[in-house]
């Protein structure tokens, strides 16, 4: 049986591992990056307390001496049902089954100017650039004499008030007060504001109720201005429009507003459900399709009659979803009956700040906040983590930044996009 996997993400890695050393299985992961990232800490790589490293490993690497996995570096072009067979930008491959763990990318919705300006928050790239972006703005602020541009230079507006947009804004805050102050003294008393903006009634919605009322008041506590019921219409010419009628002047837009999956030639469009996610029956078989899965963020599967609009796009999903499908695979190859997909809700979790977190149990309904579910959300994040090399590094990093409150990678690192190649 020769399975093509289509993403590395938590869904695509967690079925490879779950098929390690399966007989008469051969499994090729296919990713257009080199390196597996765990998404729930790349606001730590973007605000300068974790080193990318530490959440990533290179495929190559972890599938070394695994016989019957093995990684393609490529992107998806098409895909040719009747001959089951991948395009791929650098080559085909041919497949018995084909699985889309491709996750989500970010979504403007169709706002281009956003699109152009803001800075996206989905990948270990938008992280990297996110940092460089910040910290640049920060020196030109420490030398800039206008108060007006200078303002501008150190406001920063959170768009989407879901985990990563909470976690992003809490971070700069305590940054705010603290690293800022002591690095960049030319910079006094000029006022700067964090702004957190989300179209919905609370942040964290799909959390429960005494979560969304901490973290709202954390985040007050901790200087950000919250606008709920608001939305972002436009960005441009370092403005940020409003749909209260209200402009904010800042030259840092962070997007975490939005996800949708991604649309592959080759698919049926009726497979497609909302969201431009795949739609898939009980065993997360494309709808339409014979021998195509989808499993994660790219997939909406109706059929769970505890989640009948569709499962949430978490990682635990994704996580559940790859395992059960890997156990699937190896039913095939037996013969024996298939194990309908069931989501398991083993609840929902955010960080706010230095001791300061909120956690949901569903099975016993229960809810944490302040430092106990600070040290949850640390240890369920350190074990998620997909070696030991991560969780050891993590951890060392996490260490050094709790008892000095600073960390000290903010070094600007970048390719120099002016230099020309050589012509010998």
């Amino acid at each position: 049986m020769n399975i093509v996997i289509i993403g590395g993400g938590f869904a695509g890695i967690n079925l490879a591992k779950e098929l390690l050393n399966q007989k008469g299985i051969q499994v090729t992961l296919v990713d257009k990056n080199n390196y597996n990232f765990f998404p729930p800490l790349i606001y730590q790589v973007a605000t300068a307390f974790l080193e990318p490293s530490s959440i990533s490993y290179p495929f190559r690497k972890f599938f070394a001496g695994k016989k019957n996995l093995q990684f393609r570096l490529g992107k998806l072009l098409k895909v040719v049902p009747s001959e089951n067979k991948i395009i791929l930008h650098n080559g085909e491959l041919s497949y018995d089954h084909l699985v889309f763990a491709t996750g989500a990318e970010t979504s403007y919705f169709g706002m281009e100017n956003v699109k152009k300006n803001a800075i996206p928050m989905k990948t270990l790239n938008d992280a990297i650039e996110m940092r460089n972006t910040i910290l640049k703005n920060l020196e030109k602020a420490a030398i800039c004499k206008d108060i007006r541009e200078r303002r501008k230079l150190l406001t920063i507006v959170v768009a989407g008030g879901g985990p990563t947009g909470v976690e992003v804004s809490g971070m700069y805050a305590e940054m705010r007060k603290s690293i800022f102050q002591k690095e960049y003294p030319e910079l006094g008393t000029t006022a700067s504001n964090i702004y957190l903006i989300d179209g919905g009634p609370a942040l964290l919605a799909p959390m429960s109720k005494a979560s969304q009322e901490d973290t709202l008041e954390a985040l007050t506590n901790l200087g950000v201005v919250v606008q709920l019921n608001t939305q972002v219409t436009d960005y441009v010419d370092d403005t940020v429009f409003l749909s209260t009628g209200e402009t904010i002047q800042t030259k840092n837009l962070i997007w975490a507003a939005g996800v949708s999956a991604m649309v592959f030639e080759g698919i049926p469009a009726e497979s497609y459900g909302r969201g431009r996610r795949m739609a898939t029956d009980d065993f997360n078989k494309v709808n339409g399709t014979e021998n195509i899965y989808a499993i994660g963020d790219t997939c909406i599967q109706l059929t769970d009659t505890d989640f009948p609009g569709g499962h949430p796009q978490v990682a635990q999903v994704a996580i559940q979803q790859g395992l059960n499908l890997a156990e699937n695979f190896k039913l095939m190859g037996s013969n024996k009956p298939l194990i309908p997909f069931k989501y398991n809700d083993k609840g929902s979790m955010a960080i706010i700040g230095r001791n300061k977190a909120v956690v949901d149990l569903p099975k016993p309904k229960m809810h944490f906040k302040g430092f106990f579910a600070w040290l949850i959300w640390l240890f369920i994040h350190l074990i998620s983590l997909i070696t030991y090399r991560n969780r050891v590094q993590t951890f060392f990093n996490w260490m050094i930044s709790y008892f000095s409150q600073d960390q000290s990678l903010r070094m600007i690192i970048r390719p120099d996009k002016t230099k020309k190649k050589s012509n010998n």
